[in-house]
């Protein structure tokens, strides 16, 4: 089978031509270079529109093709800007009908970790897809693509743009920012954050604001791409750490930055984790990696009907079944030093005045700067060990504190001998002694739990099922890393939220349902024990919907 892809979801016009053995025949683009401000919707559409049919006729002439051996007809279906979507999907279905061909609308993200994967071998990653509209951390899990990590405002690429605009340095911003970076030093900027997700508002605020101060622009560059970068690694960090996959690719436009490589790299290095990225004219937006997820997509489950090619601008991820991918058993295999690697710090078994203890390292990231790792490393090593004394406070169970060591940033605790929460859903009832009942009873207790620590205005930063324990019929809470106080009802969504995500490694058959009985017992604590007359069962669950909805495609 050969399929011709036509890309348009922001300002690239690209097409591709694939075959089904995953040979690139052809792969020719126009992008858009706006005379000033960042990219217009309409604009942008209308560069499609020129540029679509002559280089349809350029793919076909570069694979030496004539349109009548096209057999399938793909194009980026979402997410994306609007009225570049829909002039690219007319585009497509004008060829579909003429030269009588089937046609399949695809997601462009999954499309840019497809072409990842094929140019690199890589199997089954946890792939970092950035770019000027998108920042997610993503691995496919049971069926789906799922979206571990992203940004809860704009991702990383617009903010460069923007940044970029704002200071005069022009459109798009990375390149040259990462050019001035090389001759910069560091200033503090906001580093944010928060469990599996990260927000680059304030950090892109605070750098305009120093160029408004005089601050060099060579320093601010520097500061704001290696605080933007190491929060993109670090979350995709825990992604890796909880997954356990031994692989990490990288994709997307923001790609080209060498310095981002250059940390993920590092990163996969120390998790004893292969890294891959594909060559750059697969990094940005083009028309192959459309045509090439077409015919995965083809191959699975057949072409769409003309009235299924409607577009989708906020297309999730995680919304499409990737029958077509085979999850890989293969997994991080750790010196046996090691107990377990973190995404936080390395824990080690070790011995306290006779008691067998755990000891929790911060070891330094070789990914961040010593600016910026020396400071995380110890506020979090400091805030973690009052967290735990407070959490104990609130009636929840979390392991017993020894020692603290701030100039090794380590902490000496209680080993508690229990299950994490994660291998328990993932795990089948009989090896796990847990049958129906028994696990809803469980996590109804989680969601109690974390009402608990919520009505002592403690947020927990990070509260995965892999930072969850069961032992001796009690719920421990473990890693407080992230933690913070704060009494604000949107923070404390985001701790829940951070438990929905980390339910991607579950059947998303029934990683809903788990997570409403959580929320059940959370709710149901919060409403019995609470004196905050502001908290309504309506308010948490608006406010998890709107939440969730900001990390959809945010356009330039």
């Amino acid at each position: 089978m050969i399929c011709l892809g036509i890309e348009g979801t922001a300002e690239k016009t690209g097409v591709g031509v694939v075959d089904s053995d995953g040979n690139i025949l052809s792969l020719v683009g126009k992008q858009l270079f706006p005379e000033k401000g960042g990219i217009h919707p309409r604009e942008a559409a209308e560069h499609h529109a020129k540029w679509i049919p002559k280089l349809i006729s350029d793919a076909c002439d570069e694979a030496k093709l004539g349109l009548d051996e096209i057999d399938l007809v793909s194009f980026s279906k979402g997410p994306g800007l609007g009225p570049g979507l829909r002039t690219t999907a007319t585009a497509a279905r004008s060829l579909s009908l003429s030269i009588n061909k089937p046609i399949i609308g695809v997601n462009h993200c999954i499309g840019h970790i497809e072409i990842g994967k094929l140019d690199t071998s890589a199997n089954d990653p946890v792939s970092l897809y950035v770019s000027g509209g998108n920042s997610q951390i993503i691995a496919y899990e049971y069926g789906r693509y799922r979206v571990f990590g992203e940004t809860l405002d704009i991702a990383i690429g617009n903010a460069l743009d923007q940044f970029g605009r704002e200071t005069g340095l022009g459109h798009p911003g990375g390149p040259v920012v990462e050019k001035l970076a090389k001759n910069g030093s560091y200033i503090d900027l906001p580093y944010t954050v928060k469990g599996m997700d990260l927000s680059f508002s304030g950090l892109m605020s605070a750098a305009i604001r120093k160029y408004k101060e005089g601050i060099d622009i060579e320093d601010i560059c520097y500061s704001f791409q290696e605080t933007a970068f190491s929060m993109l690694v670090e979350v995709t960090e825990r992604a890796l750490s909880h997954t356990k996959k031994d692989e990490v690719l990288l994709c997307g436009g923001v790609a080209a930055n060498k310095r981002l490589r250059e940390m993920l790299d590092g990163m996969a290095e120390d998790h004893f984790a292969k890294f891959y990225m594909p060559k750059m004219e697969y990094c940005g937006d083009n028309g192959a990696m459309i045509a090439w997820l077409g015919i995965l997509m083809n191959n699975s489950y057949g072409p769409d009907k003309i009235d299924e090619t409607r577009v989708i601008q906020r297309f999730r991820t995680d919304e499409v079944d990737a029958t077509w991918v085979k999850q890989s058993k293969s997994r991080i295999i750790l010196p046996k030093e090691i107990l377990a690697k973190g995404a936080e710090a390395d824990i080690l078994n070790g011995n306290w005045i006779n008691k067998e203890v755990i000891i929790k390292k911060r070891i330094p990231k070789r990914y961040r700067i010593n600016e910026i790792d020396d400071k995380i490393r110890k506020s979090r090593t400091k805030r973690e060990t009052k967290l735990i004394s407070d959490v104990k406070e609130s009636g929840v169970f979390s392991p017993v504190l020894y020692d603290v060591d701030l100039k090794e940033k380590s902490i000496v605790m209680e080993k508690i001998k229990g299950v994490t929460v994660k291998n328990i859903l993932e795990g089948p009832s009989e090896s796990n002694h847990f049958n129906k009942f028994d696990q809803n009873e469980l996590l109804f207790a989680i969601g109690q739990s974390i009402a608990k620590i919520h009505q002592k205005n403690i947020i927990h930063g990070d509260i995965t099922s892999s930072n969850i324990l069961f032992s001796e019929g009690n719920v421990i809470l473990i890693d407080f890393g992230l933690g913070r106080y704060s009494n604000l009802i949107e923070d404390k969504c985001v701790d829940l939220l951070t438990f929905k995500k980390s339910l991607q490694s579950v059947d998303y058959k029934i990683a809903d349902k788990i997570f409403n009985t959580v929320l059940e017992g959370y709710i149901n604590t919060y409403e019995t024990f609470s004196k905050d007359f502001n908290f309504k069962k309506i308010n948490i669950i608006k406010k998890i919907h709107e939440i969730e909805s900001r990390g959809r495609y945010t356009p330039h």
